[in-house]
Protein backbone atom coordinates (compact mmCIF):
# COMPACT_ATOMS: atom_id res chain seq x y z
CA UNK A 1 0.00 0.00 0.00
CA UNK A 2 2.87 2.09 -0.43
CA UNK A 3 3.05 2.61 3.46
CA UNK A 4 6.88 3.33 3.75
CA UNK A 5 5.88 6.76 5.30
CA UNK A 6 3.64 5.84 7.88
CA UNK A 7 6.42 5.91 10.61
CA UNK A 8 6.94 9.15 9.87
CA UNK A 9 3.11 10.24 9.51
CA UNK A 10 0.97 7.68 11.58
CA UNK A 11 3.74 5.25 13.15
CA UNK A 12 3.71 1.17 11.98
CA UNK A 13 -0.13 -0.68 13.54
CA UNK A 14 -0.47 -1.11 16.94
CA UNK A 15 3.36 0.54 17.26
CA UNK A 16 4.64 -2.86 15.69
CA UNK A 17 6.88 -2.63 12.47
CA UNK A 18 5.98 -5.89 11.94
CA UNK A 19 2.60 -5.90 11.33
CA UNK A 20 3.16 -3.03 9.09
CA UNK A 21 1.76 -3.66 5.05
CA UNK A 22 4.31 -1.87 2.65
CA UNK A 23 2.51 -2.55 -0.95
CA UNK A 24 0.29 -4.78 -2.78
CA UNK A 25 1.55 -5.80 -6.69
CA UNK A 26 -0.90 -7.73 -9.17
CA UNK A 27 0.10 -8.82 -12.87
CA UNK A 28 -0.31 -11.85 -15.50
CA UNK A 29 3.60 -13.68 -15.01
CA UNK A 30 6.23 -12.73 -17.58
CA UNK A 31 5.90 -14.81 -20.50
CA UNK A 32 2.94 -16.82 -19.30
CA UNK A 33 -0.62 -15.21 -19.96
CA UNK A 34 -1.98 -18.23 -17.99
CA UNK A 35 -0.61 -17.13 -14.93
CA UNK A 36 -1.47 -14.56 -12.03
CA UNK A 37 1.78 -13.45 -9.59
CA UNK A 38 0.58 -11.22 -6.91
CA UNK A 39 2.74 -9.86 -3.93
CA UNK A 40 2.07 -8.65 -0.62
CA UNK A 41 5.15 -6.67 1.16
CA UNK A 42 5.40 -5.84 4.49
CA UNK A 43 7.77 -4.74 7.76
CA UNK A 44 10.14 -2.40 5.66
CA UNK A 45 12.90 -3.17 7.78
CA UNK A 46 12.83 -6.63 6.22
CA UNK A 47 13.05 -8.47 9.96
CA UNK A 48 11.13 -11.88 10.59
CA UNK A 49 7.63 -11.23 11.06
CA UNK A 50 5.28 -11.47 14.24
CA UNK A 51 4.50 -15.29 14.86
CA UNK A 52 1.14 -14.69 16.42
CA UNK A 53 0.46 -12.85 13.04
CA UNK A 54 -1.71 -14.29 10.09
CA UNK A 55 -0.85 -12.20 6.66
CA UNK A 56 -3.37 -12.61 4.20
CA UNK A 57 -3.95 -12.27 0.65
CA UNK A 58 -8.12 -11.80 0.14
CA UNK A 59 -9.30 -12.28 -3.56
CA UNK A 60 -12.70 -11.41 -4.07
CA UNK A 61 -13.42 -13.37 -8.07
CA UNK A 62 -17.26 -12.18 -8.06
CA UNK A 63 -17.33 -8.58 -7.10
CA UNK A 64 -19.43 -8.72 -4.00
CA UNK A 65 -16.14 -7.83 -2.20
CA UNK A 66 -16.44 -10.43 -0.30
CA UNK A 67 -13.27 -12.93 0.14
CA UNK A 68 -13.58 -15.76 -2.13
CA UNK A 69 -9.98 -16.94 -2.13
CA UNK A 70 -7.69 -16.33 0.87
CA UNK A 71 -3.58 -17.39 0.95
CA UNK A 72 -2.94 -16.59 4.52
CA UNK A 73 0.89 -16.95 5.64
CA UNK A 74 1.86 -17.81 9.67
CA UNK A 75 5.07 -17.77 10.67
CA UNK A 76 7.28 -19.58 13.52
CA UNK A 77 8.96 -17.27 16.23
CA UNK A 78 12.71 -16.61 15.03
CA UNK A 79 15.38 -18.94 16.15
CA UNK A 80 18.51 -17.78 18.02
CA UNK A 81 20.56 -17.51 15.20
CA UNK A 82 17.61 -15.45 13.73
CA UNK A 83 16.18 -17.78 10.58
CA UNK A 84 12.25 -18.33 10.19
CA UNK A 85 9.56 -20.87 9.13
CA UNK A 86 6.86 -19.95 7.30
CA UNK A 87 3.34 -22.33 6.48
CA UNK A 88 0.72 -21.06 3.96
CA UNK A 89 -3.10 -21.88 3.81
CA UNK A 90 -5.35 -21.63 0.84
CA UNK A 91 -8.88 -21.33 1.50
CA UNK A 92 -12.11 -20.70 -0.63
CA UNK A 93 -15.35 -19.90 -0.49
CA UNK A 94 -16.99 -19.65 3.49
CA UNK A 95 -14.11 -20.78 4.63
CA UNK A 96 -11.73 -18.00 3.16
CA UNK A 97 -13.78 -15.45 5.33
CA UNK A 98 -13.00 -17.10 8.91
CA UNK A 99 -9.76 -14.66 9.78
CA UNK A 100 -8.32 -17.83 11.24
CA UNK A 101 -5.75 -19.49 8.89
CA UNK A 102 -7.56 -22.31 7.33
CA UNK A 103 -8.32 -24.62 4.25
CA UNK A 104 -5.40 -26.36 2.64
CA UNK A 105 -1.88 -26.24 3.62
CA UNK A 106 0.15 -25.87 0.42
CA UNK A 107 2.84 -25.21 2.13
CA UNK A 108 4.66 -26.83 5.44
CA UNK A 109 7.75 -24.71 7.43
CA UNK A 110 9.58 -23.97 4.69
CA UNK A 111 12.06 -21.48 5.01
CA UNK A 112 12.13 -17.57 5.18
CA UNK A 113 15.04 -16.50 2.70
CA UNK A 114 17.30 -13.72 4.77
CA UNK A 115 20.06 -13.88 2.56
CA UNK A 116 20.37 -12.96 -0.92
CA UNK A 117 18.87 -16.12 -3.21
CA UNK A 118 14.78 -16.38 -2.55
CA UNK A 119 13.69 -19.77 -1.39
CA UNK A 120 11.01 -20.98 -4.17
CA UNK A 121 8.87 -23.28 -3.29
CA UNK A 122 6.66 -25.30 -5.70
CA UNK A 123 3.10 -26.78 -4.25
CA UNK A 124 1.10 -28.52 -7.23
CA UNK A 125 0.57 -25.62 -9.81
CA UNK A 126 1.61 -22.58 -7.21
CA UNK A 127 5.04 -21.06 -6.32
CA UNK A 128 5.30 -19.40 -3.32
CA UNK A 129 8.28 -17.80 -1.76
CA UNK A 130 8.57 -15.41 1.64
CA UNK A 131 11.63 -13.19 2.89
CA UNK A 132 13.13 -10.20 2.31
CA UNK A 133 13.50 -8.66 -1.14
CA UNK A 134 14.95 -5.49 -2.99
CA UNK A 135 12.03 -2.76 -2.24
CA UNK A 136 10.50 -1.78 -5.61
CA UNK A 137 8.61 1.39 -4.57
CA UNK A 138 10.26 4.55 -5.33
CA UNK A 139 9.29 8.21 -3.79
CA UNK A 140 10.98 11.01 -2.49
CA UNK A 141 10.56 11.84 0.54
CA UNK A 142 11.77 14.89 1.13
CA UNK A 143 9.90 15.91 -1.56
CA UNK A 144 6.20 14.14 -0.06
CA UNK A 145 7.78 16.85 3.38
CA UNK A 146 7.64 20.29 1.02
CA UNK A 147 5.03 19.60 -0.73
CA UNK A 148 2.66 18.82 2.93
CA UNK A 149 3.13 19.69 5.92
CA UNK A 150 4.30 16.50 7.49
CA UNK A 151 6.15 18.50 10.59
CA UNK A 152 4.17 17.81 13.67
CA UNK A 153 1.06 16.57 13.70
CA UNK A 154 0.40 14.73 10.51
CA UNK A 155 -1.51 16.85 8.14
CA UNK A 156 -1.99 16.62 4.14
CA UNK A 157 -4.44 18.61 4.04
CA UNK A 158 -2.35 21.63 2.86
CA UNK A 159 -0.08 21.57 -0.50
CA UNK A 160 2.51 23.93 -0.78
CA UNK A 161 2.02 24.90 -4.60
CA UNK A 162 4.31 27.32 -6.12
CA UNK A 163 6.70 28.07 -8.48
CA UNK A 164 9.11 25.72 -7.39
CA UNK A 165 8.99 22.07 -7.96
CA UNK A 166 8.74 20.36 -3.86
CA UNK A 167 10.57 17.28 -5.60
CA UNK A 168 14.35 16.53 -5.28
CA UNK A 169 15.23 13.70 -7.75
CA UNK A 170 15.90 11.64 -4.92
CA UNK A 171 14.38 8.49 -4.69
CA UNK A 172 14.71 7.98 -0.82
CA UNK A 173 14.04 3.67 -1.12
CA UNK A 174 16.78 3.32 -3.85
CA UNK A 175 18.57 0.87 -1.17
CA UNK A 176 15.83 -0.23 0.44
CA UNK A 177 14.98 -3.86 1.28
CA UNK A 178 11.16 -5.21 2.28
CA UNK A 179 9.58 -8.45 3.68
CA UNK A 180 7.88 -10.05 0.67
CA UNK A 181 5.23 -12.69 0.48
CA UNK A 182 4.53 -13.85 -3.12
CA UNK A 183 2.51 -16.14 -4.98
CA UNK A 184 1.55 -17.26 -8.79
CA UNK A 185 -1.28 -19.70 -9.47
CA UNK A 186 -3.15 -20.63 -12.49
CA UNK A 187 -5.30 -17.24 -13.58
CA UNK A 188 -8.18 -20.29 -13.94
CA UNK A 189 -7.92 -21.17 -10.55
CA UNK A 190 -8.33 -17.82 -9.35
CA UNK A 191 -11.95 -17.29 -11.44
CA UNK A 192 -11.93 -13.70 -12.46
CA UNK A 193 -15.27 -12.98 -13.43
CA UNK A 194 -13.58 -10.77 -15.51
CA UNK A 195 -11.80 -8.74 -13.15
CA UNK A 196 -10.11 -9.64 -9.09
CA UNK A 197 -10.52 -7.19 -6.43
CA UNK A 198 -7.49 -7.95 -3.98
CA UNK A 199 -6.43 -6.63 -0.15
CA UNK A 200 -4.02 -7.69 2.24
CA UNK A 201 -4.71 -8.30 5.91
CA UNK A 202 -2.51 -8.38 9.22
CA UNK A 203 -4.26 -9.69 11.79
CA UNK A 204 -2.61 -10.09 15.37
CA UNK A 205 -3.41 -12.56 17.77
CA UNK A 206 -4.40 -11.44 21.31
CA UNK A 207 -6.40 -12.69 24.04
CA UNK A 208 -7.17 -15.75 21.34
CA UNK A 209 -8.90 -13.91 18.94
CA UNK A 210 -7.38 -12.60 16.00
CA UNK A 211 -7.44 -8.30 15.56
CA UNK A 212 -7.24 -6.54 12.44
CA UNK A 213 -4.23 -4.58 12.35
CA UNK A 214 -3.44 -3.45 9.07
CA UNK A 215 -4.75 -3.82 5.54
CA UNK A 216 -3.74 -3.19 1.84
CA UNK A 217 -5.14 -2.14 -1.25
CA UNK A 218 -4.54 0.39 -3.38
CA UNK A 219 -1.15 2.04 -2.88
CA UNK A 220 -0.44 5.01 -0.51
CA UNK A 221 -4.34 4.91 0.58
CA UNK A 222 -4.10 5.05 4.46
CA UNK A 223 -0.74 7.30 4.39
CA UNK A 224 -3.04 9.55 2.43
CA UNK A 225 -6.02 9.49 3.56
CA UNK A 226 -6.17 8.43 6.79
CA UNK A 227 -5.41 10.62 10.53
CA UNK A 228 -4.06 9.36 13.84
CA UNK A 229 -7.95 9.19 15.09
CA UNK A 230 -9.07 7.12 11.98
CA UNK A 231 -6.03 4.94 11.02
CA UNK A 232 -7.05 2.26 13.80
CA UNK A 233 -10.41 1.87 12.61
CA UNK A 234 -9.48 2.04 9.15
CA UNK A 235 -7.52 -0.82 9.02
CA UNK A 236 -9.64 -2.85 10.89
CA UNK A 237 -12.02 -2.19 8.58
CA UNK A 238 -13.51 -4.55 5.72
CA UNK A 239 -13.61 -3.33 1.94
CA UNK A 240 -17.66 -4.57 1.52
CA UNK A 241 -18.47 -1.66 3.92
CA UNK A 242 -15.85 1.13 2.84
CA UNK A 243 -18.37 3.23 0.38
CA UNK A 244 -20.78 3.96 3.31
CA UNK A 245 -18.03 4.25 6.39
CA UNK A 246 -15.36 6.33 4.55
CA UNK A 247 -16.58 7.91 1.74
CA UNK A 248 -17.71 11.18 3.55
CA UNK A 249 -13.46 11.52 4.97
CA UNK A 250 -12.19 11.54 1.50
CA UNK A 251 -14.61 13.54 0.16
CA UNK A 252 -13.67 16.29 3.02
CA UNK A 253 -9.67 15.25 2.43
CA UNK A 254 -10.27 16.15 -1.61
CA UNK A 255 -11.52 19.51 -0.26
CA UNK A 256 -8.98 20.57 1.69
CA UNK A 257 -6.09 19.21 -0.86
CA UNK A 258 -7.65 20.23 -4.24
CA UNK A 259 -10.82 22.27 -3.78
CA UNK A 260 -13.19 19.43 -5.01
CA UNK A 261 -16.72 20.03 -4.15
CA UNK A 262 -18.31 17.06 -2.85
CA UNK A 263 -19.97 16.16 -6.42
CA UNK A 264 -16.01 16.41 -8.02
CA UNK A 265 -14.59 14.25 -4.96
CA UNK A 266 -17.29 11.66 -5.10
CA UNK A 267 -16.57 11.60 -9.15
CA UNK A 268 -12.75 11.59 -9.08
CA UNK A 269 -13.29 8.48 -6.47
CA UNK A 270 -15.07 6.60 -8.63
CA UNK A 271 -12.80 7.30 -11.60
CA UNK A 272 -10.10 6.05 -9.21
CA UNK A 273 -12.26 3.64 -7.79
CA UNK A 274 -11.25 4.30 -4.65
CA UNK A 275 -13.88 2.75 -2.36
CA UNK A 276 -13.80 0.16 -1.70
CA UNK A 277 -10.28 0.00 -1.39
CA UNK A 278 -9.05 -2.84 -3.04
CA UNK A 279 -6.53 -3.57 -5.89
CA UNK A 280 -8.69 -4.41 -9.49
CA UNK A 281 -6.45 -6.76 -11.48
CA UNK A 282 -8.58 -7.91 -15.00
CA UNK A 283 -5.93 -10.55 -16.14
CA UNK A 284 -7.37 -10.13 -19.71
CA UNK A 285 -6.09 -6.63 -19.63
CA UNK A 286 -2.70 -5.50 -19.62
CA UNK A 287 -1.29 -4.86 -16.00
CA UNK A 288 -0.63 -1.33 -15.19
CA UNK A 289 -2.11 0.83 -12.29
CA UNK A 290 -5.27 1.04 -11.24
CA UNK A 291 -5.43 -2.83 -13.49
CA UNK A 292 -3.25 -4.47 -10.90
CA UNK A 293 0.01 -3.06 -10.37
CA UNK A 294 3.83 -4.12 -11.75
CA UNK A 295 6.73 -2.00 -10.68
CA UNK A 296 7.21 0.79 -12.76
CA UNK A 297 4.19 2.94 -12.08
CA UNK A 298 5.09 6.19 -10.63
CA UNK A 299 2.32 5.56 -7.71
CA UNK A 300 2.93 8.80 -5.87
CA UNK A 301 2.29 10.86 -9.16
CA UNK A 302 -1.00 9.56 -9.73
CA UNK A 303 -2.03 9.67 -6.12
CA UNK A 304 -0.39 13.25 -5.24
CA UNK A 305 -2.32 14.68 -8.86
CA UNK A 306 -5.55 13.45 -7.48
CA UNK A 307 -5.17 15.22 -4.67
CA UNK A 308 -4.47 18.57 -5.48
CA UNK A 309 -6.66 18.12 -8.99
CA UNK A 310 -3.79 17.53 -11.03
CA UNK A 311 -1.77 20.85 -9.83
CA UNK A 312 1.33 19.25 -8.66
CA UNK A 313 4.12 19.02 -11.37
CA UNK A 314 5.26 14.90 -11.15
CA UNK A 315 8.01 13.45 -9.38
CA UNK A 316 10.39 12.79 -12.26
CA UNK A 317 11.46 9.87 -10.08
CA UNK A 318 12.59 6.36 -12.30
CA UNK A 319 11.53 2.56 -12.00
CA UNK A 320 14.09 0.45 -9.56
CA UNK A 321 16.24 -1.49 -12.22
CA UNK A 322 16.93 -4.38 -10.15
CA UNK A 323 14.02 -6.07 -10.68
CA UNK A 324 13.65 -9.74 -11.93
CA UNK A 325 11.69 -11.34 -14.96
CA UNK A 326 10.99 -14.69 -12.95
CA UNK A 327 9.53 -15.48 -9.49
CA UNK A 328 9.72 -13.56 -6.95
CA UNK A 329 10.18 -11.17 -9.31
CA UNK A 330 11.16 -8.70 -6.61
CA UNK A 331 15.11 -8.15 -6.71
CA UNK A 332 17.18 -9.74 -4.06
CA UNK A 333 17.77 -8.09 -1.33
CA UNK A 334 20.49 -5.50 -0.78
CA UNK A 335 23.29 -6.03 1.70
CA UNK A 336 22.90 -3.35 4.36
CA UNK A 337 20.37 -6.41 5.79
CA UNK A 338 20.82 -8.89 3.83
CA UNK A 339 21.88 -11.68 6.17
CA UNK A 340 22.78 -15.85 5.75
Amino acid sequence: MSNHFTGLSLGPPLGDQRLDLCDLYAFTAPGDPGRTAIILNANPPADALHPDAVYRLNIDNDGDYLTDIAFSWVFSPPAADGSQTYSVFMATGEQARKPEPTGNKIVSDAAVSFGPQANVVTSGDYQVAAGSRSDAFFFDNDGITNLFDTSGKRNFTAPHLGGKSPWTGVDSNLTANVFSMAIEAPTADLAPQPELHIWGRCSLRRDGKLIHADRAGHPSMSSFFNTNDTKEDYNASEPVNDRDTWTDQFVHLLGHTGGYSREEAIAAIDEHGLLPDVLHFDPSKPAAYPNGRTFVEDVINIRVALLTKNEAPPTGLRPHTDTLDRFPYLGNPHPATTRA
